[in-house]
């Protein structure tokens, strides 16, 4: 195994807001992908090389909290720059950026959805 976290899926309850609100704040576009019961938008990653990927899901099986798994979104070169549209893009920052050693810097905010949502960069 050469990671533990293979997909994950960011519930929303207003699709076409959360696609705006993380196209925003990534600086890359949702993808929208068909679903039967719902909406799925797939986030940039590296699909060519098995990169570690997900998306945003709208579904009746599926609720945004702020109480549950954070999910760390990468932050680029430096997480400042995805941080710095999060609330223009109707987020709240509740973390700002924050070193943690070595392992450089995180970030959490609520996403437009009601989602706490994190970010992670060496610088």
């Amino acid at each position: 195994m050469t990671h533990a976290i293979n997909w994950f899926e960011i519930p929303v309850t207003d699709y076409q807001r959360a696609k705006v609100f993380y196209s925003t704040i990534l600086g890359n576009a949702v993808t929208d992908m068909p679903m039967e019961d719902g909406e799925f938008g797939m986030l940039p990653h590296d699909m060519e090389h098995h990169g570690i990927g997900g998306g945003l899901i709208k579904s009746s099986t599926t609720k945004p909290s702020k109480d549950g798994v954070t999910v760390y979104l990468n932050g680029g070169k430096d997480l400042s720059m995805p941080l710095s549209r999060v609330e223009a893009a109707g987020g709240k920052i509740i973390m700002p950026k924050t070193a943690i050693g070595e392992h450089g810097f995180i970030a959490q905010f609520i996403d437009s959805e009601g989602n706490k949502i994190a970010l992670h960069s060496m610088n």
